[in-house]
């Protein structure tokens, strides 16, 4: 005898309605949340701007999650914080947090979902924010986004649901999304770097323009002399300095100068220098005091902060002499026909290190064919695949290979023998040469 039923498992039509009936709700819920899913991501990736992307991201979260408030973080991985834009007034404002400081700084540090359904039962929760601003915080729904190398680069923060606790639909739908919202960012965050990475090239563009016209266009025309000058900086700006003043028709002060170090910071203080001498040469006395106040007037401005060194030469034309103050520079050297090179070292310290500097003043005569090299160390310091510096010797000696003739050759064939020598080093600096050729006495 058979006691099976036949009729179980076999559902009734009211069963099967009910069946479909539940099926046809799951499947209209699923296109529900796929549909939502494609309008929010549609949102997200229709700007590459850093700020409406944000505000488009807490709007998208805090609509299908029914917020009331929430904030977007963005993680700082060399600072060590976390950051948001916050509104202020009509204006918002930038907030840094160290990271793992509160809800926000945990989910970012350890990646952990918090869905609290009571803020002030969390130790984490700051309750200042609410004393100082009144309002009251009850939930908060914080989850991590992560980027497709599973970094986390933010951390959403929404706060009270409307109705109730978040629920776990909501964390699902948000987590849905988090791979959209990591793109958005991602993409936004690089768009921003090639914004702010093209405007400072225009601003550097700009500023190698305004200093290059703080120099000397060419080197000036001087009765019984041939002069020549070479630029080189290694960046868009620099920190060396030439200049040429004339005094009166019959004196030229020549002025070369280094300061300490490279790029943005030097090449300021290199206009305070050119700024600073321009007013004071007009009630030139000596160099020794010009050089004095020179340097009571860049450590004023820096506080110590750059140093610089520097080369003061007053040439009288008729009389065929140098007067000079060597400030720490790299020696300027006059190379003769025959006879040995001679360096002008008489000075002092460097300029812009410590205040109440004396200076000494040292003086030069010129006979015919001398010629007067003055560089700065990128020209002597320059080094080879060895580490082996170019040094005051080969500059010499290139001098004197081609001391018959101009000095813009002999400008070239400097040039082009550093050039050469320090092709494959890696020691990179401005470089700057004068080379004052004299002639035959008229």
């Amino acid at each position: 005898m058979n006691d099976a039923n036949p009729s179980i498992g076999t559902p009734t039509p009211l069963e099967r309605a009910g069946i479909e009936t539940s099926l046809q709700r799951q499947i209209e819920d699923l296109t529900r949340r796929l549909q939502l899913l494609m309008e929010a991501t549609k949102a997200l990736a229709s700007t590459l701007d850093l700020e409406e992307l944000l505000g488009r991201i807490l709007e998208v979260a805090k609509t299908h999650a029914d917020a009331e408030r929430g904030t977007l973080f963005l993680v700082d991985e060399k600072a060590q914080e976390i950051w948001s834009l916050i509104a202020h007034g009509m204006e918002k404002r930038e907030i840094r947090l160290p990271l793992g400081s509160g809800i926000a700084g945990s989910v970012a540090q350890s990646g952990e979902i918090l869905n609290i359904p009571d803020a002030y039962a969390d130790p984490r929760f700051h309750r200042e924010v609410d004393a100082r601003t009144g309002y009251r915080t009850r939930n908060i729904l914080c989850l991590p986004i992560r980027n497709k190398r599973g970094r986390i680069i933010a951390a959403l923060q929404l706060l009270n649901k409307r109705n109730g606790a978040f629920s776990t639909e909501d964390v699902d739908f948000l987590l849905a999304l988090s791979d959209h919202m990591a793109l958005a960012l991602e993409n936004a965050q690089l768009h921003r770097a090639l914004l702010e990475k093209e405007r400072l090239e225009r601003e550097m563009a700009l500023a190698r323009d305004i200093q290059r016209s703080l120099l000397p266009e060419s080197a000036p025309l001087l009765p019984g002399f041939d002069i020549a000058v070479t630029n080189e900086p290694c960046y868009e700006v620099g920190g060396d300095y030439y200049d040429f003043l004339p005094l009166n028709p019959d004196t030229l002060l020549v002025v070369i100068a280094d300061v300490e170090g490279k790029g943005i910071s030097s090449a300021l203080v290199m206009s305070n220098l050119q700024a600073t001498l321009r007013a004071l040469t007009p009630s030139l006395t000596s160099l020794a005091r010009l050089a004095e106040s020179l340097n009571h007037m860049i450590l004023a401005g820096t506080r110590g902060g750059k140093y610089l060194t520097m080369f003061l030469g007053l040439i009288d034309i008729p009389g065929r002499s140098l007067s000079y103050v060597n400030c720490g520079h790299v020696p300027p050297v006059v190379i003769r026909k025959q006879g040995e090179p001679e360096e002008l070292r008489e000075g002092g310290l460097v300029v812009g290190l410590v205040d109440e500097v004396r200076y000494k003043s040292g003086q030069f005569r010129f006979r015919a064919d001398d010629v007067l090299v003055l560089c700065t160390d990128g020209i002597t310091e320059s080094m080879n695949e060895e580490g082996d510096e170019y040094g005051s010797a080969r500059l010499v000696g290139c001098v004197q290979g081609a001391i018959a003739q101009s000095a813009q050759e002999m400008v070239s064939a400097v040039n082009a023998e550093v050039a050469a020598f320090s092709r494959l080093g890696t020691h990179l600096d401005d470089k700057v040469m004068i080379a004052i050729k004299v002639g035959a006495a008229g």
